[in-house]
């Protein structure tokens, strides 16, 4: 059925936001797997990750350009695995894998197929994401004909600062960025970035109009076909739990968990009416790359039995800014104890 009404509309943003933040843990899990951290394939799926997350942002800025309000806030966006992406058709499962030729095939490939030419808008089941945002831009025009959905574009609550978004290795800046949407021309940009860097059409290899990028689609292909090996990969467990691991690692995965949940009150501060946006976004990178990154680092390298290394579980901790924040600093200074090698991570956080 199409979207007819704002109500409806602002459900198929959130849930677009749902979808793209579903696959950043087990893209990132496949990447924290390959032992060559610096190699094309690793690379390359960094940069699908930090794509995927500025999706998740631009879908936010149209959904707060009609009237809505992304839920960063709550754990409504946040992922459980094993689990599905969400209205795919048919049924994909996703879990929390090391990275294997088959998985990128099987199902890194499947959520990111290229829309065939033709194929018709689908809001609710479709088979390409492609379809289903054909069917938000649809309905964007078809209200918007209709009515002014963008009265009141909560401009002061987007994330739209260009310099607040950096391209990585194998993201060409050309290929989009952050877009402040303010009208339903705005609004077509942002979905346009999303889809071209994405899954892109049947016959397009670019995300960019110099050809410097490959969408999405087409920079799995070059793993799974071996013009970027993935070389060794570590032997990491499927959809591990942090009960399950020893006793002195808990405390690390815990620290990685919240580390992970902290992006997202992050985001629902950024994507709230803040004045001052910098400092935030300057504690979100640092949180991902002085936080997170180095805390998979360690975990990926300690054996936990049957030829088994640990992972980040990518679990859904409950709390609020301030409850998660004392429970990250404590984690980080426990850890930090136990584990010299993570004392610049309680570092960066301001434990000393």
């Amino acid at each position: 059925m199409p979207i007819t009404t704002r109500a409806e509309l602002r459900e198929h943003l959130e849930l677009a936001i749902q979808v793209e933040l579903s696959t950043v843990p087990p893209y990132l899990y496949a990447l924290y797997s390959i032992a060559d951290q610096r190699s094309e394939s690793a690379l390359l799926l960094r940069s699908i990750v930090a794509e995927e997350m500025l999706h998740a942002v631009l879908a936010s800025n149209v959904l707060l350009a009609i009237g809505g309000r992304p839920r960063f806030d709550t754990t409504a966006y946040m992922p459980r695995y094993p689990g599905w992406v969400p209205h795919h058709k048919p049924p994909l499962g996703v879990r929390l894998e090391r990275c294997s030729l088959a998985l990128i095939e099987d199902v890194f490939m499947r959520i990111e197929q290229p829309e065939i030419h033709g194929a018709p808008a689908e809001p609710d089941e479709f088979e390409t994401l492609g379809q289903f945002y054909h069917a938000l831009e649809e309905a964007l025009a078809d209200m918007s004909a209709r009515e002014d959905l963008f009265t009141d574009p909560q401009l002061e609550c987007q994330l739209s600062d260009p310099s607040f978004y950096a391209p990585v290795e194998d993201d060409a800046e050309d290929s989009g960025g952050l877009v402040e949407v303010r009208d339903l021309a705005s609004a077509d940009d942002a979905i346009e970035v999303i889809v071209h860097q994405g899954e892109g059409l049947s016959d397009e290899r670019w995300a960019d109009p110099s050809h410097a990028e490959l969408t999405h689609y087409h920079k799995l292909l070059q793993i799974r076909d071996g013009d970027s090996p993935l070389g060794e990969v570590r032997p990491v467990p499927t959809d591990p739990r942090t009960a399950d691991y020893p006793e002195s690692l808990q405390p690390v995965s815990d620290l990685f968990n919240l580390a992970y949940r902290s992006l997202y009150l992050l985001l629902a501060r950024l994507l709230g009416p803040e004045p001052d946006k910098g400092p935030l976004v300057g504690e979100l990178y640092r949180v991902m790359t002085r936080v997170m990154s180095p805390v998979a680092g360690f975990l990926v390298c300690q054996p936990i039995g049957d030829g088994l290394v640990a992972a980040p579980t990518f679990e859904v901790l409950e709390g609020d800014a301030d409850q998660v924040r004392r429970a990250l600093l404590d984690r980080a200074r426990e850890s930090a104890t136990v584990w010299p090698e993570l004392r610049p991570v309680a570092e960066a956080m301001g434990v000393r």
